[in-house]
């Protein structure tokens, strides 16, 4: 594999992992700022913020879901393809506004969202959504130039694109809804996007579906109500039918800087175009826009080391006050008495209350998890198996290492506690410790593969832990030893026996966790501790919570070292 620095092009992904559906904005009344918004589904906290001064140095600033009082029913859905998706992020007189929607199809709750906030920067400022009718899914917002407001939306191959004014102070339509345009032919027209240029409302839209045939497509006409003419040179972005490194380019929103450039930013898989290995998910990436004056914008196509940009100077801002770390960096994760968990911290659904404490009497600077009644497999049918004991981060990087100490004590048969490679309840890779089934704690080794891909659901692998490892703390490794294989170990920690020899190595491809039923997310590396339903109640105590970047793919056989990008 060939290893290179780049110190002048720009690097893609701009927000590796799993980071799908993005849109953004630029807001020079916040002192020339960039935010961006993705999906999260059933993760939580959710409908991430990110921000940046130069386009290339990301931090998560805040989560516009933070609170189980936001969305009480958030817990009652249980599908990898629930929750909330394909939101719309755009600035107006000194508001932000967030809209999407929350889908429940397993418990009949299909809503479109409303979050708004003045201060994108404090998590807390952004407060309980408005409801407003539901016009279809992947809602935009237009704010025209008399001052309306307009939701767009998609149906799909069931109506294609619609729209209706709307009053934001209030979340209610206040017109009827009409038809825009079913675009150009492609399958799934979705993800709309209004924009006004040179006397033109354009409206781009993401047809193809998920995989491979993912596009964009634009129309234009001079009414906001239509009719549409579709652009002849249609689809302005796309890596179909092409060997890219970087496939399913799509679901993309426009936007300009301080100097009036313009950007584009879809989502992609770093999977070529066998779309069969992608564990990160899809992920948000960069392209420039040139878009002359009563011209059709020209979009370049993505790919992993991007020249000749013209992007906003380096800049060494980093937001006030909580978390600094930018989207692309390390974890060095103590848990220190007083200390909060970082934002980028997520879990799978709404945690319990009492599941997780940081520093708890006896085990300072430490994670004390509580273990659940579910596991990490569960029955993805149930709300009930949403309630899992299970903290975890998005692999950013095709070459990582994640590491944590764990001290943890199974008496009861069922318990067991790990590290986890975490897609879906039916596709993770679990190390741990654990009684189960056997006459004494066990170092195991489990693959979870339910009919989602060739490697089939495997039996787990056992080990009996050694005497002297039973009352300290084992080391679970987790590294990404290339972009298609994860190496699993388990080690003693603060080895003073010089035990050094003793190590438990298992290895697992990465197919496992991409695509399946879990295509819409990526991989989350985390912990997790869980009494398989029975009575076990063992906690475990977390410490050295360690995320090490070593590496980005960015095309056959080329990584970027990190720290060089």
């Amino acid at each position: 594999m060939e290893v290179i620095g780049i110190p002048k092009s720009f690097i893609n992904p701009i927000l590796p992992g799993w980071n799908s559906d993005p849109s953004c904005i630029f807001v020079p009344e916040a002192d020339n700022t960039f935010f961006c918004t993705t999906s999260s589904f059933l993760a939580y906290p959710g409908l991430p913020i990110y921000a940046s001064k130069d386009l290339q140095n990301w931090f998560l600033i805040s989560n516009a879901l933070h609170h189980p009082s936001q969305l009480p029913y958030f817990t009652n859905t249980s599908r990898p393809d629930e929750g909330i998706f394909a939101s719309t992020l755009r600035y107006h007189k000194g508001t932000y506004h967030l809209s999407t929607v929350f889908y429940g199809v397993s418990v009949g709750i299909f809503k479109t969202l409303l979050f708004e906030t003045t201060d994108p920067l404090s998590q807390s400022a952004w407060g309980v959504p408005l409801e407003c009718p539901t016009l279809g899914y992947d809602p935009d917002l237009f704010f025209d130039d008399d001052g309306q407001s307009y939701i767009t939306a998609s149906r799909s191959t069931n109506g294609g694109i619609v729209q209706a004014p709307i009053d934001l102070a209030t979340g209610q339509l206040t017109g009827e809804q009409y038809h825009l345009w079913n675009g150009s032919g492609g399958a799934w027209p979705e993800g709309p996007h209004i924009y006004k240029k040179d006397g033109f409302y354009y409206l781009m839209i993401a047809e193809g579906g998920i995989s491979v045939d993912h596009m964009e497509t634009i129309a234009r006409s001079e009414n906001l109500a239509g009719p549409y003419t579709s652009y002849t040179k249609n689809p302005i972005l796309t890596n179909r039918n092409s060997s890219e490194y970087f496939q399913t380019v799509g679901h993309a929103d426009l936007f300009q800087d301080a100097e009036g450039n313009w950007f584009g930013a879809a989502l992609a898989t770093r999977s070529g175009p066998q779309w069969e290995n992608f564990p990160m998910g899809r992920e948000t990436v960069l392209f420039p826009v040139t878009w002359d004056e009563g011209q059709w914008p020209k979009l370049d196509p993505v790919r992993g080391i991007m020249d000749g940009l013209s992007l906003p100077p380096r800049s060494r801002w980093s937001p006030p006050g909580g978390d600094r770390n930018p989207v692309a960096g390390r974890d060095v994760v103590d848990f220190a008495p007083g200390s909060s968990f970082p934002k980028h911290f997520l879990h799978w659904s709404i945690p319990g209350p009492s599941a997780y404490r940081i520093s708890p009497n006896g085990h300072p600077y430490s994670l004390g998890l509580r273990p659940s009644n579910a596991n990490l497999t569960g029955d993805i049918s149930l709300p009930t198996a949403q309630n899992r004991t299970l903290v975890a981060r998005k692999q950013a990087h095709s070459l990582f290492t994640f590491e944590v100490d764990i001290l943890f004590r199974p008496s009861v048969n069922g318990e067991e506690a790990g590290v986890t490679v975490f897609l879906t309840p039916q596709q993770h890779l679990d190390l741990g410790i654990g009684l189960l089934d056997q006459d004494a704690p066990s170092i195991f080794f489990r693959v979870v593969d339910i009919g989602c891909s060739e490697t089939g659901d495997l039996p787990a692998q056992f080990y009996s832990l050694p005497k002297h490892w039973q009352q300290r703390h084992v080391r679970l490794q987790v590294r990404a030893v290339n972009e298609t294989t994860y190496r699993f170990a388990a080690s003693l920690a603060h080895d003073r026996d010089h035990d050094h020899s003793r190590e438990y190595v298992f290895y697992a491809p990465a197919t496992v966790v991409s695509a399946g039923i879990g295509h819409f997310t990526g991989s989350l590396l985390g912990v997790y501790v869980t009494a398989n339903g029975g009575n076990g109640t063992t906690g475990a105590y977390v410490s050295r919570w360690r995320y090490t970047p070593v590496g980005q793919v960015v095309d056959y056989g080329v990584v970027i070292p990190s720290g060089r990008s």
